[in-house]
Formats: C-alpha cells, structure tokens, sequence
C-alpha cells in the first residue's frame, strides 16, 4: 500500500549565509517512470479529502490515489501505483490538465512521499504546477503523441530510464529525445535553486528587514528580530 514515503521537505535555513540560493537546484531528474493515463485527473483523486486532516504531510504518500486503487473492502484494483513492476519509479507520465479541480497543496505533497521527483504530462492546472514547483518537483510538458508513445514504452519496458533534463527542457528515453517545454519562471527557478521562496527569505533576512523597513505601513517593531528603528540604509531614527 505505501510507496517511497519521505521524511521531510523543511530547509535548515542556519546553513546558509545571506544571498546564497538555499534549495537545492534541480536541473536532471532521471530514473524509471510509471504512467497513470486520463485526462483532467484532479486533486480529489490524486488524495482524497478524508485523508487531508493531518497535522503534517507525513504519511500522506500511501493515500496516493486511494479511491482508484482500492474498493470499499480495501481490495487493490488495477491501478499503476499497485502494479510491483512500477514500484520505485519517480518519473510520473500523465495526460492533460493533471492536477485540476481544489487547489490543495496536499496532492503533489502525496506524490512527492510516494517518490515522484518529476512529472510529465500534456498540460497541467496551473496552481497544481505551482504546488509541486514549491516542492522542487519539475512538470514537463509535451505533446499528446509524444506522452502516449513514452506511456506505452513504459508500459512495455518499466526498466527503461527516462532523463528529464529541466535546463535543456528535454525528456529522454532508449535514445528517443521528446523536446519538452518547462515555463521560463519555473526553469530559472529550479535551476538555480530559487524554488523554496520560504528558505530564500530565511536566507537572506538581512534584504528582508530592509524591505520591511522600507515600506511606510510596517512599524520598525513590527520587523522580526528587530531591535531598533534602522531604516532601509541601516541609519537609526536617532541620527
């Protein structure tokens, strides 16, 4: 029932030092892929909403598209993610507007601990895809010929690597190059480690508390860390 559930996501924000990018920058994801088929496949399917009320995300991977692998008796139907020849993957290959419907951050969080690391797909709804590029997980997208043929080469070959290169916006397989498309803001991002907007800021605080001070509508106590009334150019109030 479960897959390659992760630990954690979290940023240890104290190991970098002001400026520097804090995520790590994912520019090529490669290993063997599992292909789930269908168009406009939503959130409620990839983790059905009672699996939602959690404290953390821990443990969300083995609910991954719960209501289509099992019946009421928790009997497993024919489902990708219960197939033993798919286990292990991390290139999900999906069809198009993958994603749609609620905009819980909870199912590319589901995804990621069942050990998705990238996914391609003919398109995919937009806050979904920004969901997963908060994560550091790449969503490649190529044309409907393109995806089936990769979808039934998997089906044929589970084995097979798939390379998914975000800088050159390729996605590789036994020597067939599909050229992919990846939005400028979401490459840039995961490729030079920008993806973490939360770790960012922690990593430079400093930039942070200048801007805060900058704006008219922030009280220099209201700046966390704060201690006295600096403005943007580190002058005090006093001088």
């Amino acid at each position: 029932m479960s897959g390659n559930d992760a630990n954690s996501t979290g940023v240890d924000h104290s190991q970098f030092s002001d400026g520097e990018a804090p995520a790590e920058k994912v520019t090529d994801v490669s290993g063997t892929a599992i292909p789930v088929r269908g168009n406009d496949i939503d959130t409620d399917q990839i983790i059905p909403a009672r699996f939602m009320k959690v404290v953390t995300f821990d443990g969300l991977g083995q609910f991954s598209f719960f209501d289509q692998r099992f019946d009421d008796e928790d009997t497993e139907k024919d489902h990708p993610f219960n197939e033993e020849r798919f286990q292990g993957a991390n290139v999900l290959v999906v069809n198009a507007n993958f994603g749609c419907g609620s905009s819980r951050e909870h199912a590319p969080q589901a995804l990621m601990r069942w050990g998705i690391d990238a996914i391609v797909g003919e398109s995919f709804a937009e806050i979904f895809a920004g969901n997963c590029l908060a994560l550091g997980i790449p969503t490649i997208t190529a044309n409907a010929e393109e995806i089936e043929d990769l979808q039934d080469y998997v089906e044929n070959d589970p084995d097979v690597e798939v390379d998914v290169d975000v800088e050159a916006e390729t996605v590789t397989y036994d020597g067939t190059t599909i050229d992919a498309d990846v939005s400028e803001a979401q490459r840039k991002a995961l490729v030079e480690g920008i993806w973490d907007t939360t770790a960012l800021m922690g990593a430079n605080g400093d930039a942070v508390k200048a801007t805060a001070r900058s704006l008219p509508y922030v009280p220099d106590d209201h700046v966390p860390g704060d201690t006295g009334t600096e403005d943007a150019t580190g002058a005090t109030g006093d001088d």
